[in-house]
């Protein structure tokens, strides 16, 4: 069970990256969603962890806000670190 909890937690982080860089770049979810087809509700849901987004997701909303999505998986993969 300790695979499962790093990779959710390397995927909150991703998901904290990508608000931050939304915010960043001063997007609202309304602009991101008109961006990516992904509903305001969703975006909000996924960004307060109430969803757990697919890739396809992930790449959408990252598409919408202009981030490099590997970058930010690998630099959430440093943050978290792996238990054995």
């Amino acid at each position: 069970m300790a695979k499962i909890a790093h990779y959710e937690a390397v995927v909150d982080e991703v998901i904290r990256l990508l608000r931050e860089k939304r915010k960043k770049r001063r997007l609202s979810n309304y602009a991101v969603s008109q961006r990516t087809g992904v509903s305001q509700s969703m975006l909000s849901l996924v960004e307060r962890g109430h969803r757990n987004p697919t890739l396809e997701l992930l790449l959408r909303i990252a598409d919408g806000i202009g981030a490099d999505l590997p970058a930010m998986v690998k630099r959430a993969q440093r943050k978290v670190p792996r238990e054995n």
